[in-house]
């Protein structure tokens, strides 16, 4: 017969030499033993902090296992790896620039949206489209304040200028072709 204590009424409890622990005491005792004992049979037992080295399956390919923090095999949000894959495509920054114009209302808020839309974007100019005079000139008023709100928005250096338009007037041209000149006046001939 060995020395250790019979723990033959099931699970009901701990051994009686662990009885005296609780909780993750008991734990961590349970657990050295068992890697104690697994040591003694020639296992290489570590501390759970690395994957077991990879095992060949059928067709050739490796089996990585996954340990028990974060794995890049994991569920990812939609949003990390959309811009995972922007980055390593380097598209950031044709990215950002269509949040500028995808984002607007949000950035610049409903009252100028309401009256002002972006109209192209190019080498960091954001050409702005004001729906009267009077409009584009309060934006330019407030033209420094709606570069921060872009910056804050869709990072730095996306958009480095403002160009602000008034209302285009209407074009007399018609066709591909035209002549310089005064245009038609209140009177034709």
């Amino acid at each position: 017969m060995s020395d250790e204590p019979d723990n033959t009424e099931g699970a009901a409890g701990p051994p009686a030499h662990l009885s005296h622990l609780s909780g993750m005491d008991l734990v961590r005792r349970t657990l050295e033993e068992a890697r104690g004992a697994a040591r003694q049979q020639g296992k290489n037992v570590g501390h759970g902090r690395s994957a077991p080295p990879p095992r060949r399956v059928a067709g050739g390919g490796r089996r990585r296992w996954s340990g028990p923090g974060p794995d890049g095999r994991d569920p990812q949000l939609f949003g990390n790896v959309t811009n995972e894959l922007a980055r390593s495509r380097g598209w950031s920054n044709r990215v950002a620039q269509g949040a500028v114009f995808g984002r607007w209302r949000s950035v610049v808020g409903d009252q100028i949206a309401a009256h002002a839309s972006p109209t192209s974007l190019h080498e960091g100019v954001l050409t702005v489209s004001a729906e009267s005079t009077a409009w584009a000139t309060q934006l330019r008023l407030v033209q420094s304040q709606l570069l921060a709100k872009i910056a804050a928005a869709v990072g730095d250096g996306v958009v480095t200028s403002l160009k602000i338009q008034g209302p285009v007037g209407p074009s007399w041209q018609k066709g591909r072709y035209s002549v310089r000149g005064r245009g038609p006046r209140d009177t034709y001939g």
